[in-house]
């Protein structure tokens, strides 16, 4: 007897028979699992296997009903892979080269399965990426076990201990709106109709100033781990950025001082010279520190003002001393009547943005820092960048001298000076970084 030939076949819709409902069902299913969990190919095989028992079934026995009855069964779809992203960014994971718990500590967010964290770690942590310069990759691992991309940056920074993505990451967060966002938050969009589609994330690292349209930016994208002054929410889909606060964050980087917690006045006339220095401790240092805090000099304040005098307190004062032009013991860290004054008044030129701010070799200013070039700042870096850009030919876009003042005609002629050099994207984005600097003052 020739053997017969088994093939797949499409039931007739009126069919009555066993094998013919049989079918129908497994149809049904079949082209339901490519939906839901991609079509396992364990179950397009379990799929074929239904259909070559059904017809063995019919052939051996005259389609009796013991054999189908007797015939591999369809197994029910597994589970929904509802955490596969599709995205440039992979998918949840363990720490790359770490095996998976055996017992999850619990649901992804789940109290229990959060480290708990303060912000000041959290900025610590990602700094280490930047300093690493640490290339962006969705495929690769840094030596931290964390996948190179926006998520496994942010996954990182909070300390997770698996590779999240965007889809998952406000699993561990809870929303907060655009007045509560402090150091250490995230910046969050994630489009779940085509993840491809823009799809990012960003650690906030403070707003550049008080109008709050820009802010700094923690992120991992291409070339490699940056650190950048971007408008809220990002430069593209900016709408579609919310802000996330992490769910085991424990605070670290004082808040701005609450308007239920009003400051102690200022006393106007200064208090006196032996009031500030080694062993000091009283509440004009603590008004001193907040002075200086509120002038630029939050960097050398990471726990906030203390009423005990420290080197955080003398560094700040000669920093704030050194930017009103004043040298020798002029600057010697300790305030007097006249430093005094000019904080308490809010007179006189801002504690510089980094150290290295004060001018370089053969009298060329070395980068100050990007928060020097912001939306409303003003500051003498701002002019001497300007006259450099029209000595460079790209002041057209001046209507008058450059002036002070960060506007406009600034950006746009940083921006074409970038554009020279090659760049594009956020790399021509009218705001001066070290390289744009070293180039235009070179």
């Amino acid at each position: 007897m020739p053997m017969p030939a088994f093939e797949e076949y499409e039931p007739a819709g009126d069919c009555v028979c066993l094998g013919c409902a049989q079918r129908r069902r497994a149809l049904v299913r079949a082209r339901a699992i490519p939906l839901r969990d991609g079509g396992h190919p364990a179950t397009r095989g379990a799929r074929r296997a239904l259909v070559l028992a059904t017809a063995a079934g019919v052939v051996l026995s005259g389609g009796g009903s013991a054999a189908l009855a007797a015939a591999t069964p369809v197994p029910e779809p597994g589970p929904v892979a509802l955490d596969v992203p599709g995205s440039p960014q992979g998918g949840r994971s363990p720490l790359h080269g770490r095996p998976a718990p055996a017992k999850p500590g619990g649901a992804p967010g789940a109290p229990s399965a959060i480290k708990r964290i303060d912000r000041t770690s959290i900025i610590t942590r990602a700094k280490l990426w930047l300093d690493a310069k640490v290339p962006y990759s969705m495929s690769t691992y840094w030596s931290d076990g964390y996948r190179q991309d926006c998520s496994g940056f942010v996954s990182m920074a909070w300390n997770l201990g698996t590779n999240e993505w965007t889809g998952s990451l406000d699993k561990f967060a809870t929303k907060i709106t655009k007045e509560e966002l402090l150091p250490g938050d995230m910046l969050l969009f994630h489009n779940p109709a085509d993840p491809n589609n823009g799809s990012h994330v960003t650690l906030f690292g403070g707003w550049v100033d008080e109008t709050r349209t820009h802010y700094i930016a923690y992120e991992q994208t291409r070339p490699n781990a940056r650190k950048l002054a971007t408008p809220y929410g990002y430069w593209t889909n900016a709408t579609k950025y919310l802000p996330y606060r992490f769910n085991g964050v424990t605070g670290g980087i004082a808040a701005e001082d609450s308007a239920t917690d009003p400051k102690p006045a200022v006393p106007t006339a200064f208090p006196g010279a032996r009031q500030f220095g080694p062993g000091a401790n009283n509440e004009y240092v603590a008004q001193l520190a907040r002075m200086l805090i509120d002038r630029g000099g939050r960097r050398f304040y990471p726990k906030g003002a203390s009423t005990a005098w420290s080197d955080a307190d003398r560094l700040a004062t000669q920093a704030f001393q050194i930017a009103q032009g004043w040298t020798d013991e002029d600057a010697d860290g300790i305030p007097g009547a006249q430093t005094w004054q000019l904080l308490v008044e809010h007179k006189g030129n801002d504690i510089w943005p980094t150290a290295d701010a004060a001018p370089g070799p053969a009298g060329v200013p070395a980068y100050p820092g990007p928060s020097v070039f912001r939306p409303g700042s003003s500051h003498p870096f701002i002019t001497a960048l300007g006259r450099q850009l029209v000595k460079k030919g790209f002041g057209k876009n001046y209507p008058s001298a450059p002036g002070p003042r960060w506007s406009e005609a600034n950006r746009r002629s940083v921006e074409a000076f970038q554009r020279a050099q090659g760049w594009r994207g956020a790399m021509a984005n009218g705001y001066p970084g070290p390289e744009t600097w070293r180039r235009l003052f070179a």
